[in-house]
Formats: C-alpha cells, structure tokens, sequence
C-alpha cells in the first residue's frame, strides 16, 4: 500500500502530478519572457512534492527528465532512497518498483487511474511547471508585477506559482495546483533545482 500511495503522487502531480506523477510528452512550449525555457527544449528539475485527495495524502522528493518525446521521473525518500522510477514517452509508461517489479500502462492518464483512481492531467504538468497554459485549451492567466505567471487557470485546474527574488527572468519556485472537482486535489511542489 505504501508503495501505491508514492507512485500514486507522481501520477496525481506527475501529474498534475503526479497530483504530480508523470508526464506526457508535448509539442514546444510558447514562452514569452527573458530567461525562460526555449521553446520545444527539456528541462531537468529536482524537489519535492505533496498531494492530497479528500483525507488521503503523499509526499516524496523527486526528480523529472523531460525532454520534447521521453520523460523520466525518480520518487525518494527524505534520505534518497529512489522507491520508484517511472519513464515513459508515446509507446507508453512503464513503472519500476525498489523490489524489481515493473508496470506498465498505456499512457500516462492510465497510470493515474490505475494509481490515483482519478485522471490527472498529466498532458498539463511539463508546460504549466514552465508557467505556460497548453496551447489546445482555453486558458486565463494572472501575472506579478515582474510580469511572471503568478496564477494560471486551465481544464478544471488552478495554478498558483511563487517565485524566490524580483527578477522577470526567474523560474517558479514553487506551484500549488488545486482542483475543486468533487473531491477536491491540492499538490504543492517545490522546485529545489532546475537545470
């Protein structure tokens, strides 16, 4: 049960998760702001993450690989034990357990449902970490005096970003998403390093 919970959050932020589990790959990413990500580039970020469902709730650290066709995420513990990898790209994902077991689903919403019982919007998470709405959906978008994203509202989901100093060149800090479906989600992250 403890390892479903741990892989369950990546899912639900990795979404939005997993909320944060995993994420699907995407087309490029329009940025409009000095510093950002260029546009269709990876990203490698290290931090930590908490999601709660109802009474339900999870924590781990992580660490996300995301490039335009593959993205890989490690869960650990606070002495960073990795307790399960989870990578995947258009063929699928597949999850690696510390005991040396392996799942595989279809994509990454399955994998939400199968860990999380709840679809998270997984698609949602490589862009809106970057504070950009995915470019199908409608979106609004709040920003701070430096003319960062500050709140980002998209498919059900609100976005709230944070930064550390004043500069229109800085990335989030940290990201709470919340849902208010009929069990509402919170997943907090806090982004330690981006490369």
């Amino acid at each position: 049960m403890h390892h479903r919970h741990c892989v369950a959050l990546p899912a639900a932020l990795t979404i939005a998760v997993i909320v944060l589990t995993a994420c699907t790959t995407l087309g490029p990413v329009a940025t409009d702001r000095p510093g950002s990500i260029a546009e269709g580039s990876g990203f490698d970020i290290e931090g930590r993450l908490s999601a709660r469902r109802g009474t339900a709730a999870v924590a781990s650290n992580f660490t996300w690989s995301h490039t335009p066709v593959h993205d890989r995420f490690d869960f650990a513990s606070p002495l960073g034990q990795i307790y399960a990898r989870v990578s995947g790209d258009a063929s699928g994902v597949n999850v690696e357990h510390a005991d040396g077991r392996w799942n595989s689903y279809r994509d990454w919403s399955t994998l939400s449902l199968a860990l999380f019982d709840l679809a998270i919007p997984v698609d949602g998470l490589s862009t809106w970490i970057l504070g950009a709405p995915q470019s199908e959906l409608p979106s609004t978008i709040e920003r701070d005096a430096a003319g960062r994203p500050s709140v980002l509202r998209q498919n059900g989901w609100e976005i709230v970003y944070s930064y550390t100093v004043d500069d229109a060149r800085e990335r989030p800090k940290r990201l709470v998403l919340r849902n208010k479906d009929t069990e509402p989600i919170e997943v907090r992250v806090v982004i330690d390093r981006w490369n």
